[in-house]
């Protein structure tokens, strides 16, 4: 099993001065690679490969800018894997996004995947070309050391993610059934209804700290480009919007550790939301983005996979909460600012979140048996008015079937 572990590093003038370098070569180099190839499309409509990317960087650049070699070239070529990833991931999926020209004023870091060591008794990290970086190694790891990444915030810390390879397997989860199954629901009000009745409140950190961070932006317009007191006021605004991060991740850490390591609970069951559609909203974009919906689905899924619990996420077209968890019924004419509903079949009074949160869980069960590792969604989910994209949904829609009690599974017919 592979686990990353952060620690802050305390770099000294000299460590920093070497670290500005391999920030700054390994840009240009991802720089000088986007360049070339779009060059290449636009001139001759024709794509360059990988491999001769790699020559012309060995064998070429590092030539003509001798500064090159001043840095660790596994990092520079680390940078060039980058970028050869971001353009296989824009290929495989197009709303990915064309890779972007890095920036000197973004977050900067590069990855050093040879000859990096960890020494917990005089606390310090060690690379090609920088030794003995003190650090604050607040966890101690047993493993082989695979790769190092240094990184750089806004804020002017300096962080260093240290990949391990543990040798522990990963657990097998056991088999689902309804008693140690728990669906959860995601929302704006509260962040997270479970099931079981549990609630996880939405803490707003943004909303709460945006009166602080106007005025620090208002702080930073004021003051003269280029200036020593402009580049204090822009680390005093990075420093506020970095520690609403911090609180944000805080949370979602103690919520999805909780949820992980409930001696009842060996299935997690959550809708596959569509955050970045979700965020297209102008009315509910900060709110959703405040609330971290993607950021907590990332966490649940890896420490599921740690733990040994089933993680099943439900197509998001499955109306999970206009659907009465009692007799199926589906109410087409609930609306968004309508938080709770009567079932007009079966008269029972339901609370929106919690009802999905039913739903989310009688769906997850009904799922084909996945492992840890694996997320699905329904093969055949009911639409309920909205309509898949071509490529995943073809026909005409039909009518919906209510959902039965014995079993919750929504299919067209």
């Amino acid at each position: 099993m592979l686990r990353a572990y952060k620690y802050r590093i305390y770099p000294t003038d000299e460590q920093q001065v070497m670290f500005a370098k391999t920030f700054g070569c390994c840009r240009f180099v991802q720089n000088w690679a986007l360049g070339l190839r779009k060059g290449a499309y636009e001139k001759e409509k024709v794509s360059i490969p990988y491999r001769d990317l790699q020559d012309k960087l060995v064998h070429e650049l590092k030539e003509e800018k001798e500064w090159l070699k001043e840095v660790n070239s596994q990092a520079l070529l680390n940078a060039l894997k980058n970028h050869e990833t971001a353009f296989r991931n824009f290929f495989r999926d197009p709303k990915v996004g064309y890779p972007k020209f890095r920036s000197r004023k973004s977050r900067q870091s590069f990855q050093c995947p040879q000859h990096c060591s960890v020494d917990f008794s005089s606390g310090t990290i060690s690379i090609p070309k920088v030794n003995g970086i003190p650090a604050k190694l607040h966890r101690k790891f047993v493993g082989n050391v695979k790769t190092v990444t240094v990184s750089k915030e806004p804020s002017g810390k300096y962080f260093a993610s240290v990949l391990v390879d543990t040798g522990i397997k990963e657990p097998v989860p056991p088999e689902r059934n309804a008693e140690n199954t728990v669906g959860m629901d995601m929302g704006v009000e509260t962040l997270v209804v479970c099931s079981d009745g549990r609630e996880f409140q939405n803490h707003r950190y943004l909303k709460k700290s945006l009166d602080k961070i106007v005025s620090l932006q208002k702080s930073l317009a004021r003051k003269q480009p280029g200036s020593a007191n402009r580049e204090k006021a822009r680390v005093r605004l990075a420093r506020a919007y970095e520690h609403v991060t911090n609180q944000r991740k805080d949370t979602l850490h103690k919520i999805t550790y909780r949820l992980t390591h409930d001696s009842q609970v060996k299935t997690c069951c959550m809708e596959d939301l569509n955050v970045k559609g979700l965020s297209r909203n102008h009315h509910l974009a900060s709110s959703i983005l405040d609330a971290g919906f993607g950021m907590f689905a990332d966490m649940l899924e890896y420490k599921c996979r740690w733990y040994g619990v089933n993680f099943v996420k439900i197509d998001r077209f499955a109306p999970s909460s206009k659907t009465c968890s009692h007799c199926g019924y589906v109410y087409k004419d609930l609306k968004l600012n309508q938080r709770e509903w009567t079932c007009a079949c079966c008269g029972t009074r339901h609370n929106r979140d919690f009802n999905a949160a039913v739903n989310i869980k009688k769906l997850g069960i009904s799922c084909p048996t996945l492992g840890a590792r694996e997320s699905h969604a329904l093969e055949d989910p009911t639409v309920d008015d909205r309509h898949r994209p071509k490529k995943q949904w073809s026909g005409e829609s039909g009518k919906v079937r209510a959902m039965q009690s014995d079993a919750p599974v929504f299919r067209r017919v």
